[in-house]
């Protein structure tokens, strides 16, 4: 079985997460524009994998927009993302909050049709491996 670790920013929650990821989404949705302040979410999927919270589970809380399925897990004391489990029977991990390796290439782009304008042509964008001088 294939066992991920993830943490928050801060440290304080500490995760293990036991089984294999189905897919992994990029979403557009203005849903997870908003909630990530970026140009889409990087969400893992797993309707079979375990979440075991290792430390700080009182420290995490979720938030589900009214009237929509749209749902977000983060840290009470850093704000970043995390597991969450408020859809019955699916995983949904955020790719960025996992300190292991993701070992699964992203499965598609969804919800496109609310594309940022100014994520279209990102390949011809200057790339620096740190914070340019």
């Amino acid at each position: 079985m294939t066992d991920h670790f993830g943490s928050c920013l801060c440290g304080t929650v500490k995760f293990k997460v036991q089984g294999k990821f189905d897919s992994f989404y990029l979403c557009h949705c203005r849903h997870c524009q908003k909630d990530t302040g970026s140009a889409h979410a990087a969400n893992l999927f797993s309707h079979s994998a375990k979440l075991t919270w290792k430390s700080g589970a009182d420290a995490v809380t979720s938030f589900t927009l009214p009237g929509t399925l749209h749902s977000k897990s983060f840290c009470k004391l850093c704000g970043s993302a995390l597991p969450n489990t408020q859809i019955p029977g699916l995983l949904v991990v955020p790719a960025g909050c996992l300190d292991t390796t993701v070992s699964i290439l992203p499965t598609a782009h969804i919800f496109t049709s609310s594309k940022s304008s100014w994520d279209a042509e990102l390949g011809e964008v200057p790339k620096f491996e740190g914070l340019p001088e």
